[in-house]
């Protein structure tokens, strides 16, 4: 056994592209040398700034002997066809033996593959690797022809055991294999050779490297927050910065800076926006009060001053980005006062959302709108939800979001605030865009739940209506997520609302159709008064018997006749608009409803619920209430769940499944009330009893949305069945009682039916 190092050692290798290098490079080399017969215990991946390296514990010396029969082609096959066989596999026409197939006598030959050095399948695997690479992004450098993400300097490449060290002997585009490595650029520039993975890493260490990136991350924190901690103040926890930092750095150091006194006025979340986008600064916050006032940088080496010059030269660059978010901020705030949050919202007019759609002031006329139908739904004040929905947008012309995108929403919050607009509209600007993923919290205040489900319902309205729907993995406007949005808003908050109603309403203000409708009326109206009026001209043209007029009269006749032509062929392009829009409205509503029960069966399929449980309730009334839906699955899945559940489904199926099959072949329903004075058994009347006590249970909790009264009282139902297929025969002799247990078996299916769809439950 032996072990393999690889080291590839280049210029900086970008943060972002060090995981997945990572993964790819154990992958592809562990891959190549299991497939060359070759096997491992363990292999582990690591990388740094300027080196990917992997380590593979327990590799075998050589590969196995490997003795394969080949099948060549059939005896009388061109002799073409032989030739090539025996190419590629290796063999001569000696070493060929010929036996019967199915198809004939076919040529089999026996291929000896003897084993082979682990280093020469190294030497062979690992060029193939490199020259392969997946990088995101490559160049080339020099004269030479190898891609790579930066320029590769050097190769270190060595199997070691008892007997020894071994460099594993290949070249790839000049550079040559080696058991020599760099340390830190700076602090130790010098070359290190090294003999296996322990001696690699522990020189490594010693020449300023640490090479696990997990072990910079904890590093950089905890000295972090012992730094903040020491002084009363806090870091605030950003895992994408700690490891994008630690992919930045070979050998962290941990530096603290303050932030001028000038700029601890603005809103922390703009401090580190700012900080974490242009620095790689992880911010330090007061407890207290809530600021951020101090900074936390990472450095790549030790200096003499302990940091005190990298600081400088942070802070003054520090100040100058945060100068111009104190602009951005001071602007939007004068802008606030000056004409107010819809004021500000105003460029929106001029900003696209989408060719077919509008543009985004259109958009928020829509939300604006169904806000306030929505509202009283939501237990929200119509006025402060419709005015939330005008404002809610209106940092998107803000300078600051202009700047930080990801900031829209609560830069909208500040500046609602700064407007003096109502505490219930100030949440809204900022909680209408969520939630934006499963983990994400759900708003619960009623205005800023009335205004996120108006957003995500405009958004798949709109979108479904122009034919933008997702597709397999492609989903470019996001509309899974805003289903699962709307799904979560309406659940978490118990929302009580008609979804295809929504929709609906939606709709009307995304194809406004009665506004069209005037328009036709108007222009209709319009071209028979022109075709009148062209009719009278016709007819005194007649009349005047002068050549000289009827010239020039002719000429205007004609050209009235064309714009008649052109009013003709726009009338019939709306009147071709109207029924277009009406069979969109007839139609989009049911399917975009189908599509969030799709979304829905992923939800509830999360929290453990069958998806025949959930497809059994869709088919009942009221499924756009996902809420009274929710509440019927839920109720259904503990039934099945239960002791009496399995025989309960299988009781309801053998039911349907008898009177389904005695139906097709009298070809009559058994759907009359049957007659328990036809009952002979007894357990046939301990099924009518129990059919009337359910019957009589069901109806009213199904009323009062009782749905868990209603599966007890279903559930009471097993028994009875169970007892009544066990004792009685249904294809009694008697037509009168065989007709009369078909309908009692019509009945069980019409009583448990009114709970759910029991035919989609799976046994």
């Amino acid at each position: 056994m032996a072990d393999l190092l690889l080291e590839l050692f280049s210029e900086e290798i970008p943060a972002r592209m060090q995981v997945q290098a990572c993964a790819d490079l154990k992958r592809l080399v562990t891959d190549g040398l299991v497939e060359a017969g070759l096997t491992y215990e363990s292999a582990a991946a690591f990388a740094t700034p300027r080196r990917l390296c992997l380590a593979v514990v327990g590799l075998t010396g050589e590969s196995r002997a490997v003795s394969e029969e080949r099948k060549g082609p059939r005896v009388e096959a061109p002799e073409a066809a032989l030739e090539g066989f025996l190419r590629s596999s290796g063999l001569t026409r000696e070493q060929l033996v010929a036996r019967e197939d199915k198809k004939g006598a076919v040529w089999f030959g026996v291929v000896e593959r003897p084993g082979r050095k682990a280093s020469d399948i190294v030497a062979e695997v690992v060029p193939a690797v490199i020259r392969g690479f997946p990088w995101p992004k490559s160049m080339r450098w020099g004269s030479g022809a190898l891609r790579w993400v930066r320029p590769l300097q050097s190769i270190l490449c060595v199997l070691s055991d008892e007997a020894g060290v071994e460099v594993v002997p290949f070249e790839v585009d000049g550079i040559v294999a080696g058991a020599v490595t760099s340390g830190h650029r700076f602090m130790a520039p010098g070359k290190i050779s090294v003999s296996g993975f322990e001696d690699y890493s522990a020189k490594l260490r010693k020449a300023f490297v640490v090479l696990d990136a997990a072990a910079r991350a904890e590093h950089i924190w905890a000295d972090a927050t012992n730094m903040a901690f020491a002084q009363g103040l806090e870091v605030v926890e950003d895992k994408g910065l700690l490891a994008e930092v630690a992919g930045l750095v070979e050998w962290p150091v941990v530096l603290m800076g303050g932030i001028g006194e000038t700029f601890l006025g603005l809103p922390p979340e703009v401090l580190q926006t700012s900080m974490r986008e242009h620095q790689k600064f992880f911010s330090v916050r007061n407890p207290k009060t809530g600021r951020i006032e101090k900074y936390v940088t990472v450095a790549n080496r030790e200096t003499a001053d302990n940091g005190a010059t990298i600081l400088a030269g942070n802070g003054k660059v520090l100040a100058a980005r945060l100068s111009d978010a104190k602009f951005f901020w001071e602007n939007d705030l004068r802008t606030v006062k000056s004409v107010g949050l819809e004021g500000m919202a105003a460029p929106l007019a001029q900003v696209t959302f989408h060719n077919k759609l509008g543009s985004q002031a259109d958009r928020v006329a829509r939300i604006a709108a169904l806000a306030r139908e929505i509202a009283p739904l939501v237990g929200a004040v119509p006025d402060l939800a419709e005015q939330a929905a005008k404002v809610a947008k209106a940092d998107l012309c803000s300078a600051m979001v202009g700047e930080f995108p990801e900031l829209q929403g609560l830069m909208g919050r500040y500046y609602a605030a700064a407007a003096g607009l109502d505490l219930a509209v100030v949440a809204a600007c900022e909680e209408h865009y969520s939630p934006l993923g499963p983990g994400d919290k759900v708003p619960s205040a009623p205005v800023s739940v009335a205004v996120a489900l108006t957003d995500k319902i405009d958004t798949l309205t709109g979108f479904w209506a122009i034919d933008e729907k997702p597709t397999g993995s492609k989903d470019p406007y996001a509309l899974r997520r805003a289903a699962l949005g709307l799904i979560r808003l309406v659940l978490e908050n118990g929302v009580r609302v008609s979804t295809l109603q929504n929709i609906s309403n939606a709709l009307a203000l995304v194809y406004p159709i009665e506004t069209l409708r005037v328009e036709l009326a108007d222009h209709v109206k319009t071209l028979r008064e022109a075709e009148a009026k062209l009719g009278k001209f016709e007819t005194l043209i007649v009349r005047i018997n002068e050549p000289a007029f009827q010239v020039v009269a002719e000429e205007y006749a004609n050209r009235l006749d064309r714009d008649l032509e052109d009013s003709r062929n726009h009338v019939a392009r709306l009147e071709l608009a109207v029924t277009l829009y009406e069979s969109v409205r007839n139609a989009l509503p049911s399917n975009l409803l189908a599509f969030l029960h799709d979304r829905l069966k992923v939800y509830l399929r999360d929290r453990g619920i069958r998806h025949d449980v959930i497809d059994a309730c869709l088919a009942m009334p009221k499924a756009d209430d996902l809420t009274l839906l929710v509440a019927r699955v839920t109720a259904l899945q503990g039934v099945l769940d239960g002791a009496d559940g399995a025989n309960l489904v299988q009781g309801y199926k053998r039911a349907n499944n008898i009177l389904a099959a005695e139906e097709k072949k009298d070809g009559v329903e058994y759907s009359l009330d049957p007659d328990v004075r036809l009952a002979e058994d007894g357990a046939e009347k301990a099924l009518f009893a129990a059919l009337d006590v359910a019957e009589g249970l069901i109806g009213p909790a199904l009323k009062a949305e009782d749905f868990g009264a209603a599966m007890s009282a279903m559930a009471a139902l097993r028994g009875p069945i169970d007892g009544f297929f066990d004792g009685v025969m249904v294809n009694a002799e008697n037509s009168m009682v065989r007709r009369n247990r078909l309908c009692l078996l019509h009945r069980i299916r019409r009583v448990m039916g009114q709970v759910a769809e029991f035919s989609v439950v799976e046994g």
